[in-house]
């Protein structure tokens, strides 16, 4: 009795610890965007620098965290996630002290590390710690945890940027992870898998590959699509993803086996994932600046007004879910997709810089229906596209490229914006914002037509993994 009640405390302890950390990493992917107009009014920098205060950290998260999870598994998972904790902890601190746009884009990046480090290694952590039968309550409540930062990041971000500071979006982090560090030392347990394999090339490969293309996206209108460093930007991140996905069909143990791809089911929803997270990542980092810049918000304000479409799927979720349970989850995500297409060409099609609240209204509802939607089956469909030994991957495959979309999506739809207006006059930001977000509807209407290669009704293997197996790395990102 006291074997089972201890165990039922260290469970609950590991539930606490690792959804605080999970909120704190998915917070930080949008917390910053309504400080932005702040942020560049303290520090300067023009739009390329405030694309990457929120890129740095999106596109460190994204390549490394199938590696963060291989080294918690070669190393110690709990002694990883202390490591990734702290440099989150640390990063966050020396963000709020930047002095200059160009440091907090640097430890912006840090903390991006710090973040692929740990995140993964939460939930491996949770599912070990937690037994069977209380499982799949254990990772909703983690679910819905990280899925409120998701949704309160703009809010959160915005509300103290304007009643203390833009640096308490990262100060906020510092007590939490101070008090998070010696509890997971104490409270979580340790856990390996020896032989794990790190696939070193393949990460470099990636890693430079989409650095390469975004830093060439980012640039592309301050030096021109035909300068010789957008040029080799871009020519040199084509070629090291062309060497990743060479890599990854012949390597032994490569950090993304490409195999995988071949699977209509794998491909569809993973594709359209990001995709999906492409033209909504991009269309939030613009709107954001858009009610402030244009329409004369404060950031409070236009966190608050964002809430019908970031806040929509903690409503919504649970009843797209019983949708799923009954007609499967590839007409769910299907309708989403293309919900959220409508959603921000509504929002396209009324934009101007006098634009009422209301006008704006149906657009962000429809927007964040269509996200519900998506959201709740689209981790079902990852996990019943390939067999119980390789859901880890699968899972940590599918969270990556959906960081991977926004950071393109941010990179891509403010190249668009900065070309066709600017940060000036609320009319000159709106010329801007407009074909940027007709942009990013059609992407979403595309990642719609590709859920549509995902086969019918698959239902998720059910065998339980044995003991030791690594059916733990299970990265869910919001």
């Amino acid at each position: 009795m006291n074997q089972h009640t201890t165990g039922r405390t260290g469970a609950a302890w590991a539930l606490v610890i690792t959804s605080v950390a999970g909120f704190m990493a998915a917070l930080d992917n949008l917390v910053v965007t309504t400080a932005l107009p702040s942020i560049r009014e303290s520090l300067g920098g023009e739009l390329e620098e405030l694309e990457w205060t929120v890129n740095a950290y999106t596109l460190t998260f994204a390549v490394l965290l199938l590696f963060g999870a291989a080294l918690g598994d070669r190393f110690g998972r709990r002694r990883l996630f202390l490591a990734g904790l702290a440099v989150f902890t640390g990063a966050s601190a020396a963000a709020a002290l930047s002095p200059g746009i160009s440091e907090l884009i640097a430890f912006r990046a840090v903390q991006g590390v710090g973040a692929a480090i740990m995140m993964p290694l939460t939930l491996t952590l949770l599912t070990a710690a937690v037994e069977p039968a209380r499982r799949g309550r254990a990772l909703g409540i983690f679910s819905a945890v990280t899925g409120l930062a998701v949704a309160g990041g703009p809010l959160i971000g915005g509300s103290l940027t304007e009643h203390i500071s833009w640096q308490w979006i990262f100060w906020l982090n510092v007590p939490i992870g101070l008090v998070l560090l010696p509890l997971a030392r104490m409270r979580l347990s340790e856990s390996c898998a020896p032989d794990a394999r790190l696939d070193i090339p393949g990460t470099l490969l990636v890693s430079g590959g989409l650095f390469g293309i975004v830093y060439g996206l980012v640039n592309a209108n301050a030096e021109g699509w035909t300068s010789p460093t957008v040029l080799t930007s871009l020519t040199a991140g084509t070629a090291l993803i062309g060497g990743f996905i060479h890599h990854g069909f012949r390597a032994r143990t490569p950090i993304l086996p490409m195999r995988l791809f071949r699977d209509r089911a794998f491909f569809g929803i993973n594709i359209a994932s990001m995709l999906m997270f492409l033209g909504m990542f991009g269309s939030i980092f613009l709107l954001s600046q858009f009610l402030q810049g244009a329409l004369g918000y404060s950031p409070t304000e236009a966190g608050l007004r964002m809430l019908p479409w970031t806040g929509m799927p903690m409503l919504v979720a649970p009843v797209a879910g019983i949708l799923a349970d009954r007609f499967g989850g590839r007409p769910v995500v299907v309708a989403g997709l293309a919900l959220q297409a409508v959603g921000l060409g509504l929002f396209a099609m009324v934009l101007g810089p006098d634009v009422s609240y209301t006008a704006q209204l149906p657009g962000l509802i429809v927007s964040g229906i269509g996200m519900a939607m998506y959201f709740a089956p689209a981790a079902t469909l990852v996990m019943s596209s390939v067999g119980p030994a390789e859901q880890g991957i699968a899972s940590g495959a599918n969270n990556a490229l959906r960081e991977v979309g926004g950071a393109l999506g941010v990179a891509v739809l403010a190249t668009v914006f900065s070309s066709q207006g600017g940060l000036g006059s609320p009319q000159f930001f709106t010329d801007g914002t407009v074909p940027a977000v007709w942009i990013g509807a059609g992407v979403v209407a595309l990642a719609a037509l590709v859920a549509l290669l995902i086969p019918g009704r698959r239902h998720a293997p059910a065998p339980e993994a044995a003991p030791g197996q690594q059916e733990a790395r299970v990265p869910v990102a919001a």
